[in-house]
């Protein structure tokens, strides 16, 4: 038996080592995906297009813990079975990257005309074009909507519990059916945890908004 709520914590710490492990490279993922589909919804192609606008709706249109059970419960039946963890990770980087499309796509329209005119008029290949004028005025655009999306990707990874990943939601709930008595104690260090790490990550993203921001003028 505990003699305090600070013996909860090496197990939680465990968690959060995973929930923290997922929410990384879910971000990496969700940020490569979100910028290869923003740009393919500008293609001129339209089957380049249709094919990402059928991606985004789906992902953005089904709840992130159905895609999350389809991808660990449902392609098993198929002969496809992955790891909890690239399960999770797949999830989570998909569903995010493809809100994260439409942050891409209006960051990159929101560039007034003229640059893209001017660039054109020096014979700039388009994809100089995109890469040394345009994103780089685009990404001011990005970051603080990129920020919240990862703040709300770090509280989705709570759902990899349903999958019986030993996140910190998981943790969490070991320890309180085993300790019953102590249940408001472990969920009080629960919603620390996450307010920590989640408050962590916005102070770094508006540190990051502001050295940009610095660097520009």
């Amino acid at each position: 038996m505990p003699s305090s709520w600070l013996d909860f914590l090496p197990t939680l710490l465990k968690g959060a080592e995973i929930t923290i492990t997922v929410a990384f490279f879910s971000a990496i993922l969700a940020l490569i995906v979100a910028f290869a589909a923003g740009l393919c919804r500008l293609s001129k192609l339209w089957i380049v297009r249709t094919l990402t606008t059928i991606y985004v709706e789906i992902f953005r249109g089904t709840s992130l813990l159905v895609q999350l059970f389809w991808l660990y419960f449902a392609l098993p039946f198929i002969g496809i079975e992955l790891p909890k963890m690239l399960a999770a990770i797949l999830a989570v980087g998909l569903n995010y990257g493809a809100y994260g499309s439409e942050i891409v796509r209006s960051a990159v329209l929101s560039v007034p005309k003229g640059q893209w005119e001017a660039a054109t008029a020096l014979n700039m290949k388009p994809g100089l074009r995109l890469w040394n004028v345009i994103l780089p005025q685009a990404s001011m655009q990005m970051l603080p909507p990129f920020g919240n999306q990862l703040v709300e990707l770090i509280k989705s990874t709570s759902l990899v519990y349903f999958i019986t990943m030993a996140d910190l939601t998981y943790q969490a709930m070991v320890l309180r059916n085993n300790y019953i008595s102590w249940t408001t104690e472990i969920l009080i260090l629960l919603l620390l945890m996450y307010f920590v790490i989640t408050t962590l990550v916005s102070m770094g993203v508006r540190q990051l908004e502001r050295k940009l921001t610095a660097g520009r003028l």
